[in-house]
């Protein structure tokens, strides 16, 4: 569900049904945010390429972990939730709720820490970032172009946090599958849509 009507499968131009096709192949359904950006398809293509080029330096629990941080501090909950469940490929579900609810687990490396740290600093207010702030990521060792990249998935993040929710795209009742813990606690901005996630017949 969202504020603006997006295309309809049948009345898409082969474009957007592309576009189309390419979503459904990865979630397995249209997700909502697809169908808003059906109506500039190119800036969803676009959005793509940026993001595969920010996140291509950086290792998948890293750049999982910075997002998943920015989100929940943008109050995004189509990305809290899709993120929050990505890391479980790296952590426990209940180390993931307990990450979302304190910022902080066990399981974390002190420079993961300052990453988190960092990025939701960025999303909450970048004004307020300090050379201190990043003083603090190179004393756990990284570098000044790993500092950017961590910059740039939450500065992205906002991007597209901040469209989505501003044309009040709900995330997907595909997250209804989440545990129930888990999903109250990751829906900490709009509530997740009721509806089946729609799909194309494949051809």
């Amino acid at each position: 569900m969202a504020f603006i009507k997006g295309v309809t499968p049948n009345d898409a131009t082969p474009e957007v049904r592309a576009m189309y096709a390419r979503q459904q192949s990865a979630w397995g359904y249209i997700p909502n945010y697809a169908k808003a950006f059906s109506l500039r398809p190119e800036v969803l293509a676009r959005w793509g390429q940026l993001q595969a080029e920010i996140r291509r330096p950086m290792d998948n629990r890293r750049f999982e972990l910075v997002t998943f941080a920015a989100a929940l501090e943008l109050r995004s909950s189509a990305c809290a939730l899709a993120h929050g469940k990505k890391l479980t490929d790296f952590f426990a579900e209940e180390e993931v709720l307990a990450l979302a609810e304190r910022g902080s687990i066990a399981a974390l490396t002190e420079a993961e820490r300052a990453m988190i740290s960092f990025s939701r600093k960025i999303a909450r207010d970048a004004s307020k970032v300090t050379a201190g702030d990043v003083d603090a990521l190179r004393a756990q060792g990284l570098s000044d172009a790993e500092i950017f990249d961590i910059a740039a998935t939450a500065a992205g993040r906002a991007f597209f946090t901040k469209l989505l929710d501003g044309l009040g795209v709900e995330p997907d009742a595909a997250f209804l599958g989440l545990g129930p813990e888990l999903r109250k606690s990751l829906t900490v901005g709009r509530p997740i849509d009721f509806r089946e996630p729609e799909k194309m017949p494949v051809d």
